[in-house]
């Protein structure tokens, strides 16, 4: 993509770095915070937990999967943007384009780094460190960031390799040295807790653990083989992710019963520290740190590239601004942007309040995107296509049925939902509840922070004519 002034962003994204960039954004907090709610949420069960993890990897897969023919049909810089504009038309296509600049992209950056500043306290001690921490975090993010997409993609590389170091090795070692005696996959849920209701929570849980995926698609326009590199990329990436998800879960068990982890805010460290001592829960932490951190730059590097699209189409305020190109060819405005507001966010200092707030949102899209599919298979017949999604019409089904329901159980189904950062100041098998009119408040408010975007896009509209 090229904007008005004639910069173009330059191919120099290539497979590695966009596998890198779907494994290292998605395996960050997840695998390493989500065990607590999850097993949480069971009331201290393993069962239901353990097989969330296979559900929601299938839908995260048949979600990849039905994506991935959008994004090679439409490879350009800004992912959804530039497909639902195509799809459905322009407003569609900047609504998204608004909703993952100022919401989205911002509030992920921020929980990661809230969740990087927090496990930073495992060895300050001083929780009054953690909103400084994480803005630092994001700052140095977005250094490299302008350093060029070459610099990112390393830093994104790199990150990636040393967080599954640690993951590797706490997979073997938890069978090797765990007891082995803790239930795997009973009893299902814990005493006096509804298995339906659970499974609405942890579905959404572990959605929330498999986010990332679609944000190879954002850089397409970077990428010098998209057509052939984007679908291995994106199927590869969630199938291993989906493996680690698993298997690093059960040697958590293995190790550790579930009623444990769900009383521990750290359960990757605690499982390190029975297994190698003092010494191996910190040597764990540094590496969850820098798996967040590897996390929070493939967002940057992403959000940056949407909100520069927006600029060079004239759509976004001061669009003159954020569509320059720095000397490293990459969007310097428009990564202080996303980075600035994730600054913002980072102040609540609430991880889920602002995962929640994010993934809602974005799954709306998402699932405009998977009946996507459908439309321009009817309406683009005769393109020809690099990649076609399997077993068409149902994997698209899947995907769109798994979209529907992360959409309507947070508007619709009355149920109780864990108030997980509570959960540290509580003991064993204790569970703070609140009504689901909080969730549905966030659902809300996410909803009108999107359609605060369609007054912004006629006046842009407008200020573009005049």
């Amino acid at each position: 993509m090229s904007n008005n002034s004639g910069e173009q962003m330059k191919k120099t994204l290539g497979m590695s770095t966009a596998l890198a960039t779907v494994v290292g954004c998605v395996i960050g907090s997840g695998v390493f915070f989500k065990p607590q709610s999850i097993f949480t949420t069971t009331g201290g069960a393993p069962g239901l937990g353990m097989i969330a993890w296979i559900v929601g990897g299938l839908a995260s897969i048949a979600a990849a999967l039905t994506f991935a023919e959008v994004a090679i049909l439409i490879p350009k810089t800004g992912g959804m943007v530039a497909y639902l504009e195509e799809i459905f038309g322009k407003k569609v296509g900047y609504l998204t384009g608004w909703m993952q600049t100022v919401l989205f992209y911002p509030a992920m950056i921020a929980a990661l780094a809230v969740a990087f500043a927090q496990q930073v306290e495992v060895f300050t001690q001083n929780p009054s460190l953690t909103p400084a921490i994480a803005i630092g975090c994001i700052i140095v993010v977005i250094i490299f960031n302008a350093l060029g997409s070459a610099v990112g993609g390393a830093v994104q590389i790199v990150s990636t390799v040393c967080k599954l170091v640690p993951l590797v090795v706490l997979m073997i070692f938890g069978f090797i040295k765990g007891s082995g005696d803790n239930p795997i996959f009973s009893p299902m849920v814990g005493e006096g807790v509804n298995a339906m209701n659970a499974l609405s929570s942890l579905l959404l849980a572990v959605l929330f653990a498999f986010e990332g995926w679609t944000n190879v698609g954002a850089i397409a326009g970077e990428m010098k083989n998209p057509g052939k590199d984007l679908p291995i990329a994106i199927v590869g990436g969630v199938s291993m992710i989906m493996a680690v998800y698993f298997i690093i879960n059960l040697a958590y068990l293995w190790v550790l019963p579930a009623g444990t982890l769900a009383a521990t805010a750290t359960p990757a460290s605690d499982v390190a520290t029975v297994i190698f001592g003092e010494v191996g829960g910190k040597i764990i932490a540094v590496g969850i740190m820098i798996s967040v951190f590897g996390a929070c730059n493939g967002f940057v590097l992403a959000g940056s590239r949407v909100a520069y699209s927006l600029a060079a189409e004239k759509t976004l305020p001061f669009s003159n601004v954020f569509s320059k190109l720095n000397g490293a060819q990459v969007p310097m405005n428009s990564i202080i942007l996303v980075g600035g507001l994730g600054c913002i966010y980072s102040l609540t200092g609430q991880f889920n309040l602002l995962t929640d707030l994010a993934v809602f949102a974005c799954w709306i899209f998402y699932t405009l995107t998977f009946i996507g599919v459908m439309k321009l298979r009817k309406t683009w017949a005769d393109v020809p296509r690099t990649y076609k999604v399997p077993l068409y019409p149902i994997i698209p089904i899947i995907a769109i049925v798994s979209g529907a329901y992360v959409i309507f159980n947070q508007l619709l189904i009355c149920d109780a939902v864990t108030l997980s950062e509570s959960l540290g100041n509580l003991g064993q098998g204790q569970i703070v509840e609140v009504l689901s009119t909080d969730n549905r408040i966030r659902s809300i408010a996410s909803i009108v922070i999107t359609i605060i975007g369609l007054p912004v896009y006629s006046a842009m509209t407008k200020q573009k004519q005049s």
